[in-house]
Formats: C-alpha cells, sequence, structure tokens
C-alpha cells in the first residue's frame, strides 16, 4: 500500500495540458486506488463533518484554553477525546481491506466506530478518577475491560491505516512485556501478565497516549490543518506557478521548478506522497516534454518531495517533536536543519543542470510560463499568511497556536478571491479531508505509542542502548551504519512524524551516549527515515511518482537513488561533524559550508557526466576515470575534518583539491578541443 502520511488530498493544482490529461487522470486513479480511501454515503457525510468539527472545536479550546462553558480539560481527557474521535472517522474512512467497496458503510465498520466512541468516551469521563488513583498499576474490571478493548481497536486501526507490516510490528511489541522473559540475552526479561500490559498500555501516559499522541495534541495537529486548507484554497498552484516564472525558461527549468514548489509545499504538508500528487501531476509532464526521460522525470519529483519534509520552517512537523524530545527552542532546531537541507536541494540543482546540459535539454518557453507579477497578484496571500506563520512561531514562541492563526488568516483572505473562494460544498469537502488526514496519523501514532509503551514497561530502549554501542566496540562509524540501516529499515511504510518517534526513542539514545551531538543525532536519524521514501525495494515516494509519469516503479527508484545519492551521506557528515548544521564558531560554519557546496558540487558532475563551466566528460575510459577521481574529490571537500574522521579539514580539502583538478582540467580542455573542431570547416556545432 502507497503510505499517504498525514496528508490531505490535493485539490488545486493546474490543470494538465490537454496530451497528457487522460494519461494523468488513469495514473491518479490507480494511485487513489492504492491508498484505499472510501468515499462515505451522503447520509454518512454530515455525521463525519460533525465529528471532525467537534475534534477541532476539542482542541482549540484545550490549546487556547478557551475553558468553553467553564469546563478545563485535563490532559489525558483531551487525548482520550481525540483518539475516541478520530479512531471512529478511521473506521468509516479506510475500508477493512483492500478489495471491499470504495463506497458505503459496512455495518461492521460502524460498529467499529462506535466502540472506539464508547470505549474512548469511558476514559474521558474516568479520567480523573484513573490520573487520581493510578489506574495504570490497578485498575477496575470495567477499565479493563474497555482498555483490551480500545487496545484491539487500536491495533486494527493501525492494520488499515499503516499496512500489515507496520500492524505486524506494532501487535509484537505490544505484547513483548508478556513473553520476554521468553527470549534470550539481552532481549529478555521479567514478563508481566497480559492484563496488566494492556491496561498499561492504554491508561498509563508512556504508551499509546504518551509522546506521540501528545505531540499530535499539542503542535502536529495545527500544522496539518494549516498545509490542507493551503492546499485547498490553491497553495500548491501557486508555488508551482511561482517556480515556473522564476527558473521555468532555464535549462531543465521544468525539473528545477519540481525542486522548487516540492520544497514550499513539502515543508508544510509533511508528507512525500501527498507533495508528489500535489506538485508532480505539473511537474513530470513538463519534464517529459521537454526531453527528460520517463524514470527521471519521476525520480526528480520523488527526490524533491522527499526533501520537501526535511525543509524548514515546519519540515513535515517532525521539527516541532523533535524541539520536545530535545527540549530545546524550536527555532534552534530549524536554523540547524536549513543548512543539510538547503544542501540536498543543491545537489539535485547540480545534477539536474548537468542533466540538461549534457543532452541539451532546454527550458520551457516563455509563452507556456505564467508571469511573474500576475503570478504574485493572484497568489500574494499565500506567502503574506506563510510570513505571519513563521513571525508568530520565530518572534513569539507560539508554535502551537501559529498554525491556527495562519489558517484563519488565510481561510478569510481567500473568501475574497472568485477563483478560490470556499463554498459550502467545498468547505464541506476540506473538512473531510482534514478528518481523514487527522484521523489516519492519530491512528498510527496509537500504534506507534504501543511500541514505546512497550520499551517503557520493559526498560528494553536502556538495554538496547547498551548492546548496540557494545556491538559497536570503539568504532562510531560501525555505530552510525548500524542506526543507519535501523533507520531505513523502519522508514519504509511509517509517517513522517511516526517514524521519528520511534527512532527517538530506539536509535538516538545510542548514539547520543556515544558522545555525539545530540540534535545532530535527531537529524541523522530523521533524514535516514527518509531514505526509504527513493531507496527500493519499497521506495513509496519514487513509486507514486513513477505512476504519474508513466514509468516502472522500480527503474524510478533507481533512478531516484542516484539523483537523491547525496541523502545518504550528508547525515553522516553533520553527525560527524555537527558544524555543518551551525553548531560551531561562524567561522568554522562558514568554511565547512563552503567546501560541503564544492564538494556536492563535484559529486553532481561526477554523477552526470558534466561539470557546469568546464565541460562535459566522454564515455571513453579515460571518461569514466575522471568522474571517478572528481566523485571521490567531491566526498573530501564535502565531508568535515576533526571529530572521529582523524584528518583536519583543511587536510581532507587538500586531498580533495589534488584529487579533483585533474578531471576538471580534463573537461575544460576537452570543451575548448570540440569548439574548435566544431570552428573549422565542415565542422559541427
Amino acid at each position: 500500500m502507497v503510505q499517504s502520511g498525514n496528508s490531505a488530498t490535493p485539490a488545486a493544482s493546474p490543470a494538465p495540458t490537454d496530451h497528457t490529461a487522460t494519461e494523468l487522470r488513469v495514473a491518479m486513479a490507480r494511485i487513489s486506488d492504492e491508498l484505499r480511501y472510501r468515499n462515505p454515503p451522503n447520509w454518512l457525510r454530515p455525521v463525519l463533518i460533525v465529528a471532525t468539527l467537534a475534534a477541532l472545536m476539542l482542541a482549540v479550546n484545550q490549546l487556547f484554553n478557551l475553558q468553553i462553558f467553564g469546563i478545563v480539560v485535563l490532559e489525558n481527557r483531551y487525548l482520550y477525546g481525540l483518539a475516541g474521535l478520530f479512531l471512529a472517522l478511521t473506521f468509516c474512512a479506510f475500508p477493512a481491506t483492500k478489495h471491499a467497496a470504495p463506497e458505503g458503510a459496512p455495518w461492521y465498520d460502524l460498529t467499529l466506530a462506535l466502540s472506539a466512541l464508547c470505549a474512548a468516551g469511558y476514559f474521558v469521563w474516568t479520567g480523573e478518577q484513573s490520573l487520581m488513583g493510578g489506574w495504570e498499576y490497578g485498575a477496575p474490571v470495567p477499565a479493563q475491560v474497555m482498555s483490551y478493548l480500545l487496545w484491539l481497536l487500536i491495533l486494527e486501526a493501525t492494520r488499515r491505516t499503516g499496512g500489515l507490516v507496520i500492524f505486524a510490528i506494532v501487535l509484537v511489541f505490544s505484547l513483548y512485556p508478556v513473553f520476554n522473559d521468553l527470549l534470550p540475552g539481552p532481549i529478555s526479561g521479567i514478563s508481566r501478565p497480559i492484563t496488566d500490559t494492556i491496561v498499561f498500555h492504554i491508561i498509563s501516559s508512556e504508551s499509546s497516549f504518551g509522546i506521540p499522541m501528545r505531540a499530535f495534541g499539542e503542535i502536529v495537529v495545527g500544522f496539518i490543518i494549516f498545509g490542507s486548507v493551503l492546499q485547498y484554497t490553491g497553495g500548491g498552484r501557486f508555488f508551482n506557478d511561482l517556480a515556473l516564472a522564476l527558473v521555468g525558461r532555464y535549462r531543465g527549468g521544468a525539473a528545477k521548478v519540481s525542486i522548487f514548489a516540492s520544497g514550499f509545499m513539502g515543508s508544510l504538508s509533511g508528507s512525500v506522497i501527498s507533495n508528489v500528487l500535489t506538485t508532480g501531476v505539473v511537474s513530470i509532464p513538463a519534464m517529459k516534454r521537454t526531453g527528460f526521460s520517463k524514470e527521471y522525470a519521476g525520480a526528480t519529483e520523488a527526490c524533491a518531495s522527499t526533501g520537501g519534509v526535511l525543509m524548514p520552517p515546519v519540515m513535515g512537523t517532525t521539527a516541532f517533536v523533535m524541539a520536545s524530545f530535545l527540549g530545546m527552542p524550536y527555532a534552534q532546531i530549524a536554523l540547524a536543519a536549513a543548512i543539510p537541507s538547503l544542501l540536498y536541494y543543491f545537489a539535485l540543482f547540480v545534477q539536474l543542470d548537468a542533466y540538461s546540459a549534457r543532452r541539451g535539454l532546454e527550458g520551457l518557453s516563455r509563452e507556456e510560463l505564467p508571469r511573474l507579477g500576475a503570478t504574485f497578484a493572484r497568489g500574494w496571500q499565500y506567502l503574506f499568511v506563510f510570513a505571519v506563520l513563521i513571525w508568530v512561531m520565530m518572534f513569539f514562541r507560539q508554535e502551537t497556536l501559529a498554525p491556527f492563526y495562519a489558517t484563519a488568516l488565510l481561510l478569510v483572505i481567500n473568501q475574497f478571491s472568485r477563483e478560490t473562494r470556499l463554498t459550502l460544498a467545498s468547505a464541506a469537502t476540506l473538512v473531510l479531508a482534514i478528518g481523514r488526514s487527522l484521523a489516519e496519523l492519530v491512528s498510527v501514532l496509537l500504534g506507534v505509542g504501543l511500541i514505546v509503551g512497550a520499551f517503557s514497561a520493559t526498560g528494553l530502549a536502556g538495554t538496547l542502548v547498551n548492546d548496540l554501542v557494545f556491538l559497536a566496540g570503539d568504532s562510531v562509524i560501525a555505530l552510525l551504519v548500524m542506526a543507519a540501516i535501523t533507520s531505513f529499515i523502519f522508514g519504509m511504510g511509517m509517517t513522517v512524524t511516526a517514524c521519528y518517534i520511534f527512532l527517538a526513542i530506539v536509535v538516538a539514545p545510542a548514539l547520543t551516549k556515544a558522545g555525539l551531538d545530540p540534535l545532530a543525532v535527531h537529524l541523522f536519524i530523521m533524514y535516514w527515515g527518509m531514505v526509504s521514501f527513493i531507496t527500493p525495494p519499497v521506495a513509496l515516494g519514487a513509486f507514486a511518482a513513477g505512476t504519474l509519469a508513466g514509468s516502472g516503479p522500480m527503474r524510478t527508484g533507481f533512478a531516484a537513488m542516484r539523483l537523491g545519492s547525496i541523502i545518504y551521506f550528508l547525515p553522516f557528515f553533520f553527525v560527524l561533524n555537527p558544524a555543518l548544521i551551525g553548531r560551531g564558531a561562524p567561522l568554522e560554519v562558514a568554511v565547512v559550508v563552503l567546501t560541503a557546496v564544492l564538494g556536492i558540487y563535484m559529486i553532481g558532475s561526477a554523477l552526470q557526466g558534466y561539470a557546469a563551466g568546464f565541460g562535459r566528460f566522454n564515455d571513453g575510459v579515460i571518461g569514466w576515470f575522471a568522474r571517478t577521481l572528481l566523485f571521490f574529490a567531491g566526498l573530501f571537500f564535502a565531508a568535515p575534518g576533526g571529530g572521529s574522521i582523524g584528518l583536519s579539514h583543511v587536510e581532507l580539502s587538500l586531498i580533495g583539491l589534488l584529487l579533483g583538478t585533474p578531471p576538471l582540467v580534463y573537461a575544460f580542455l576537452g570543451r575548448r578541443t570540440r569548439r574548435r573542431a566544431a570552428a573549422l570547416p565542415g565542422g559541427s556545432h
């Protein structure tokens, strides 16, 4: 199943050209089928809208401390209320099986939805009693029964939204405290009865209703609402048009449009798949029309959409969860994440420019491009609202409330636009989409919370930390490789936020214990958790983009691996020397970033066989040898010295300079030779 993450179905994208319209409609239908969303019957739609609005009002009342009707909602009651409403929405929005009818509402799903409301409602009603009475260690029989029911409902909701693999992982880990005495060596422990385990999962503040759900209820919910409203009011179209107007006319302009548009939207949507569907329906046909192969068009969109989730200021809401884990100001995390994310996009830009130059590809014609002035006139409100969002977050430090202010402002301004103003029908569709997006994320987070609870109940997290450090010995590199592999595996199919939370519990402590910078460690696991979106065999982002491009999924995935290859190196660079994320003296940071830019230029040029300003490499043995030298020169330039490397930054850069100069001279001389040959009588341009 293609995992959509915390996304809303995009609705406001510019219409594709006529000759690709049929192809895109078929591709979108296939992707929608894979996402397995259900269209509720007409009689159920008002019920789902009311449930979504009730959940949103509950969040607003809690976060703004409105105390409607004079009621102060305890945190556990608030989280149970959100869980009950969104679990009910999950059973109505996601069919039980892939082959279930996409329409209607079977009786068993309605039964599960009502059961979720009843089970969560019970804990809302008894919230204060359970808190004061320590029910997680001694619950009465009714609470035990309701705990079993809610646990089963969470598992089923996780299966529907996350797939069978995530369901199996969650199920096994949630029962781990029951059978851990039967396991060998370091993962064994003292078992506890299943009833105690299930009650702990549901009632304690360290499992399903622990860090993941608290982060959702306090921070994430507002940004998902903002991202959905931005898309539905035409934000996707505006950012596409803005990117087209800025860079569309340059060589490979259609691909460079994808970089800018996906960077804008991905930071807010938090979902690679949603990003692909929003910007890809425009950028992929444009890339194909200007000479890009189907595989490279899909790979470009997949890589650009993946990078969007790594891009501040929002980073798909993960930055705010990271701030909670590290106890750092959000602004500090956003500034640190900006450098590697910009380097990632620079690497894409270099490769796409080299790809276009080597093949003689041109940009889009002026007639096809929107006018910059007209684009700003039509969409200035998006930039204004975006600026307000950042202003409130950065200067007023209101990360929790900022997206609500920005959403309200956007909705008000949007109603003055005839083109994008919401009608009653479109507003209802928007509310349904928001509810479905939130329900999907809540279901997965509640499941991930069960894993966190198992580690908490048994103390396995601390055991794993010690074991990983022991297995790595004194080698920090070996520990990082093990952490990268673990992050990659658990990144398959999980939403970005859910994957990060899991890795922050399991993997990050081991790396921090090895003496690495905590912020660099958390960014490291986030990056490696995202790698699976462009890396086969899963490569969900590449597969979705390949569907739009009409290319084979695996071929698109391997093209995305090559194009986005810098993502495999960057995390190692900045975790070994945090100066690459701004953690150091200003001069040191400047030098490290500058050499990283030079190194990435060399790596991208080597991978594509063309160095901007020097020329292309021949395809013979000498040309390939020169490209290989240039690739390793780029690695030496980009890798920050000091720390665990053993060589100073100056020494690494000198090695890179020695390796990189000959291939660049070779490319430059080759260009001069070709120009002279073309200038001779009978020569060819």
